[in-house]
C-alpha cells in the first residue's frame, strides 16, 4: 500500500520565508510530509522545472452580490471560483452585504446558499455591514464571530453604505470586544460629492472624467481619520484598495508607529492608469472603479510601496460588471459617470500579473510573492491555522506554477462571466498550471477537474495582532484618566 495519495517531486518549493527542493507528500487532503526519499504514493507529479507554491487566497471579491444601486455581478459563485482556481487560487473570501434594513443572519444565510452549492474551491465571507443598529452591533456581531467571520468591512463614501463616524467607533468598538478585524473602503464623501456636482454641472460626463471625481485628497483625508478612530480605541484595521502615495504614506506613518493598521492594494492601481479611460464613446466605462484609475507617476508609488512592506495585502477587488445593460451601461446606453457600475474584474489575472511583472522583472522576491499571494492573508483574517503555507499538517493547498509559460490575456481565455478584461493583451510570462485543493487536482493541463460545490466554508480564527503594541487613547486609559472605566 502505497504511503501517500499524492506525492509532489523534484520541484522548487517556495513558503513566505523560505525556498527549497524536496518532494511533498499528501495524504487525506492535508501535507503529511516534505522531504526527500519520503516514500510512494498513488500518484506522483514531477515538478521539475517547475515552483511548488501554497494555493492563492483571494481576500477581495464581489461574487454574486448586489450592488448598492441594485445591479448583481456578473459572475455567481461557480464562474467566480472557476476563473479565481484558474488564476492560481484555491480559497476566495467574497463578501455578504448587508443592506440596510436587513439582519445580519438573514444576509450570511442568504450568501452561505448561494456559495455552498457552487463554489469549486474553499471560501469564506467578510460581512459588509451598512446598518450598524444596537442590535446589530449588540446581538448579531457575536454570533456572526462565532460562526467564524471574522472582518467586517464598512464604508467612509456611497450614500446607501456609508457609515458616520461614531457608527464607526461602534463598529470598531465591537470589533475590539470580539477579535475581529474592520476592513474600511476610505474615501471622502462629500469630496467626491461636492466634485462629481462641479463636474456634472459643467457638461463633464463621460466615463473619464470619474478619475477627476474621486481626488486623491479624498482617500487620504479618509485614511487619516480612519486610523485616527480606530488609533482612540486601539483595534485593528485594514485599509483596503489604497490608490495614492499620500495615503499610503499614512498607512506607513502608522504602523511605524505601532498601530494595528494594515493595508491593501490591487493590480488595477500597479497596471492600469486614468489615460486608459480616455476612449472615444462610452469605451472608457469599463475602467471605472473606486478609488479611480491614477496617473503613471500613482503607479509606480503603489509598486513602491508594495516593495517595502506597506501594503501586506495584494487583492483583486474583482467587482466584475458586464459592458452591457446588465452592468456597467444598466441606467441608459451614455450614462454619466455617476451611474456607471464602479468595479473592475481581475480575479484570475491577479497573480499571474504579480508573478509576471513582479517576481520574473526581479521587482520582488519569490517569498514576498507567496507572501502577497497567500500568506500575509491567512494570518490577517484568520486562515494559517489550515492554509497560506507548505506545512505539514496544513491542508494541502498547492499551486504549481510553470516560469516558462509566455500568455497573452485576453478575454476570451479568462473564465469568469465578463465581456471584457482590462488587462487585454498584456503579455505574461509564468502561470500556474497545476491547482491542488486538499489533495485533489482541480485543475490540471488547462481543464476543470472540480465539481460544483467541492469548496467548502473555512470557520476564521480571530486576529493575531502580535507585535503591533498600539496605544489605547489616555482619555480611556485608567491609568491616564483619573480611574475612570469607560467600556468599550
Amino acid at each position: 500500500m502505497e504511503k501517500f495519495d499524492l506525492k509532489i517531486t523534484n520541484g522548487t518549493v517556495a513558503n513566505a520565508t523560505e525556498t527549497f527542493h524536496s518532494d511533498i507528500g499528501i495524504k487525506d487532503g492535508l501535507i503529511t510530509a516534505i522531504g526527500k526519499n519520503i516514500g510512494g504514493a498513488k500518484r506522483v507529479i514531477d515538478a521539475t522545472g517547475k515552483l511548488v507554491l501554497p494555493g492563492g487566497i483571494e481576500a477581495h471579491c464581489h461574487i454574486e452580490q448586489e450592488s448598492s444601486g441594485g445591479v448583481m455581478t456578473s459572475d455567481d459563485y461557480y464562474s467566480g471560483s472557476v476563473s479565481a482556481a484558474f488564476g492560481g487560487n484555491t480559497c476566495l473570501i467574497p463578501f455578504a452585504a448587508q443592506h440596510r434594513g436587513q439582519k445580519l443572519h438573514n444576509v450570511l444565510e442568504l450568501y452561505h446558499s448561494r456559495a455552498k452549492p457552487k463554489s469549486v474551491i474553499d471560501y469564506s465571507f467578510h460581512l459588509i455591514i451598512s446598518d450598524p443598529t444596537d442590535d446589530v452591533i449588540n446581538e448579531e456581531l457575536p454570533k456572526m464571530v462565532e460562526q467564524g467571520i471574522t472582518s467586517f468591512k464598512i464604508y467612509m463614501t456611497y450614500d446607501k453604505l456609508i457609515v458616520d463616524d461614531q457608527q464607526m467607533l461602534n463598529i470598531m468598538a465591537a470589533a475590539k470586544r470580539l477579535g475581529a478585524l474592520t476592513m474600511i473602503h476610505a474615501e471622502n464623501n462629500a469630496m467626491i460629492n461636492w466634485m462629481s456636482e462641479k463636474l456634472i454641472d459643467s457638461s463633464h460626463q463621460e466615463p473619464k472624467y470619474h478619475a477627476l471625481s474621486h481626488p486623491r485628497t479624498a482617500e487620504s483625508e479618509a485614511i487619516n481619520r480612519a486610523i485616527a478612530l480606530s488609533s482612540f480605541i486601539d483595534t485593528p484595521i485594514l485599509i483596503v484598495h489604497v490608490s495614492t502615495e499620500a495615503g499610503a504614506r499614512i498607512i506607513a506613518k502608522a504602523r511605524y508607529d505601532g498601530q494595528k493598521v494594515f493595508g491593501e492594494t490591487c493590480p488595477q492601481y500597479m497596471f492600469l492608469n486614468a489615460q486608459t479611460m480616455d476612449l472615444p464613446d462610452m469605451q472608457g466605462a469599463q475602467f471605472c472603479c473606486s478609488p479611480p484609475l491614477r496617473d503613471r507617476a500613482s503607479q509606480e508609488e503603489i509598486w513602491r510601496c508594495l516593495q517595502n512592506g506597506t501594503f501586506q495585502v495584494y487583492s483583486s477587488d474583482h467587482a466584475p460588471y458586464r459592458f452591457d445593460e446588465t452592468g456597467k451601461l444598466h441606467a441608459g446606453e451614455k450614462p454619466p459617470f455617476t451611474k456607471i457600475a464602479n468595479g473592475l474584474p481581475g480575479i484570475e489575472t491577479r497573480l499571474p500579473l504579480l508573478f509576471s511583472e513582479g517576481y520574473m522583472k526581479k521587482r520582488i522576491t519569490l517569498n514576498h510573492f507567496v507572501a502577497l499571494a497567500a500568506t500575509n492573508v491567512s494570518k490577517i483574517y484568520g486562515l494559517d491555522h489550515c492554509k497560506g503555507s507548505i506545512t505539514e499538517g496544513k491542508d494541502a493547498d498547492i499551486a504549481i506554477w510553470n516560469p516558462e509559460i509566455k500568455k497573452t490575456i485576453t478575454a476570451e481565455d479568462i473564465h469568469d462571466n465578463m465581456d471584457f478584461t482590462p488587462y487585454e493583451g498584456m503579455q505574461i510570462t509564468g502561470w500556474p498550471e497545476t491547482i491542488i485543493q486538499r489533495g485533489n487536482i482541480i485543475i490540471e493541463d488547462n481543464k476543470l477537474k472540480a465539481d460544483r460545490g467541492d469548496g467548502q466554508f473555512i470557520h476564521r480564527k480571530k486576529i493575531d495582532c502580535t507585535g503591533m503594541p498600539g496605544r489605547l487613547a489616555p482619555e480611556l486609559n485608567t491609568a491616564e484618566n483619573f480611574g475612570t472605566k469607560i467600556e468599550i
